[in-house]
């Protein structure tokens, strides 16, 4: 082989060892990024056990809202139909977090209680996170609905 080709198939496998290289480190950086959505129920089937930190939503459980009095931690449990997760956060909740309110929480698991360390709640009564939406009815799926008592009876 001559000298030029030999220089040639060097930079072109310089170029490719390159290219691997800064797609590997690409698809790292992004699988680290990356927040899966879960409801407490797939947390408690333990579908979210393999992922260090992701993300929770559902519905804040009437009067489970504990205060700490001399700090910024707030308690809470999340709900959807079938499971409860209890939840802390640190820092100061939106305006619109309240009682029956649809929250998505940021964080991870310690031991069975999700530790939060971002806190949203949603800004309209008609409005559900689409991944939420899309999480709950894939939970329940399976489940069905009784509509005889939604349907209006004639007069």
């Amino acid at each position: 082989m001559n000298p030029t080709r030999k220089r040639r198939l060097a930079i072109v496998i310089s170029v490719v060892v390159a290219a691997v290289v800064a797609i590997g480190l690409t698809v790292f950086a992004l699988q680290r990024n990356m927040s899966y959505l879960f409801t407490p129920s797939q947390v408690q089937e333990g579908q979210a056990t393999q992922y260090k930190s992701f993300r929770l939503g559902g519905m804040v459980k009437a009067g489970s809202i504990q205060r700490a009095a001399d700090t910024l931690r707030v308690s809470f449990i999340v709900i959807d139909a079938d499971g409860a997760m209890p939840v802390e956060y640190t820092g100061i909740l939106p305006d619109l977090f309240r009682d029956n309110q649809s929250v998505i929480a940021t964080g991870r698991m310690d031991g069975a209680r999700f530790i939060a360390s971002e806190v949203l709640a949603k800004h309209d009564e008609n409005y559900m996170p689409k991944e939420l939406k899309d999480a709950m009815a894939k939970a329940h799926q399976n489940k069905k609905i009784d509509d005889t008592a939604m349907k209006d009876t004639p007069k």
